[in-house]
């Protein structure tokens, strides 16, 4: 069996070799974020595998967000190391269910989080990421009237920020919805002069409590320019290496779950990724994201207005 480092060298010879690139979300291990090319959140990344000059993307992250990239390169390989990497709040929605969701609500633009399936973005009008979902929203006619989907916890966070005419769709995901409070305001008894900083999949009551709510890029980025010292974090610990990284000087501490008996949360779909499996992946050139070419069309289109309003508004 080879060591780490010898995978590593042969991932970065494969790569070189097959013109391949990583793209790697913040929520993965640390490891795998340092032999990625490009890190990121869904946003950069959807605008990362849309512009580049490999003839292989391997996403180290989940289902969605390889199909994304192969929706948005689809004259590319994709690859995804492990296919049972999928997404609770992606589950959430099927499209069976969410198109009579649809009919029920005639009339309203679709707006879906990029945390979908290639088959919900291809029923949608307009896709967009936690960086960017309260502009998109406020960059349509104010009465115009939406649907949002999938996350419940996004969805209220956007109508409280924008009083828009909004229907939601009652999905969630699994990490965000299970921070403790309790544990929270434990913490900041404890930590004083800690600020909470929280992601907007979170649940109300933890969002209450924050000094900041952001997506995972803006919550890095926080951490950066803020000029504190402490942070205590609400989202998927695996932020919390790049936060380190950039400023190490700080201190991070990861906000618990409700089941006490685990030290933090953790994404169990992200952590599926290995560089053992990213090594075969490349190697094999398989598993491969395929999609349907009618699916793979009707999808594109809400992408592409996504990136062009996000373009627009400079975001």
């Amino acid at each position: 069996m080879q060591s780490t480092e010898q995978n590593i060298l042969e991932i970065k010879r494969l790569k070189a070799e097959k013109n391949a690139i990583i793209l790697a979300h913040y929520y993965q291990t640390g490891d795998i974020q340092d032999i990625a090319d490009f890190v990121g959140d869904s946003l950069a990344l959807s605008q990362k595998a849309a512009s580049n000059s490999a003839d292989i993307i391997l996403f180290a992250g989940v289902k969605f967000m390889a199909e994304t990239a192969k929706i948005l390169a689809p004259g590319k390989k994709v690859l995804l190391p492990d296919m049972n990497a999928g997404c609770s709040l992606a589950d959430s929605c099927k499209a069976v269910d969410f198109e009579n969701f649809l009919n029920e609500n005639p009339g309203r633009t679709v707006i879906s989080y990029v945390n979908t399936t290639a088959e919900i973005k291809a029923l949608s009008d307009i896709i967009c990421t936690s960086s960017n979902a309260v502009q998109i929203v406020e960059s349509l006619p104010n009465e115009e009237k939406i649907i949002f989907a999938p996350d419940r916890n996004l969805g209220n966070y956007i109508l409280n920020k924008t009083g828009r005419d909004m229907v939601i769709w009652n999905g969630s995901c699994h990490v965000h919805e299970e921070f403790s409070l309790e544990a929270i305001i434990k913490l900041k008894k404890e930590n004083p002069d800690a600020k909470i900083i929280v992601h907007p999949e979170c649940e109300l009551p933890v969002r209450l409590v924050a000094d900041f709510i952001g997506s995972t890029s803006a919550l890095l980025q926080f951490t950066k320019k803020d000029k504190g010292n402490c942070y205590i974090v609400a989202t998927e610990v695996g932020i919390i290496y790049q936060m380190k990284k950039e400023n190490p000087g700080k201190t991070y501490i990861p906000a618990p779950p409700r089941d006490s008996t685990c030290g933090c949360s953790e994404c169990s779909f992200m952590k599926l990724i290995t560089i053992e499996k990213i090594l075969s992946c490349l190697k094999n050139e398989k598993p491969e994201i395929i999609i349907d070419e009618k699916t793979l069309v009707r999808a594109q289109k809400p992408i592409i207005r996504m990136m062009e309003i996000s373009e627009k508004l400079g975001l």
